[in-house]
């Protein structure tokens, strides 16, 4: 699939947490950003389908 540049700006505890966890787990951070969108989408796709 085709990669898209985002620019966004976060709490910066939360940068901080999630970079943490990134180096916790020896994973790159925007795969932990990317896991966390598709848990947001499923989650309110679970809803509309209600």
């Amino acid at each position: 699939m085709a990669r898209k540049n985002m620019t966004t700006s976060i709490e910066s505890d939360l940068q901080k947490e999630v970079k943490k966890l990134a180096i916790d787990l020896e994973r790159p951070l925007n795969d932990l950003l990317e896991e966390a969108m598709q848990d947001v989408l499923k989650k309110y796709e679970k809803k509309d389908n209600k």
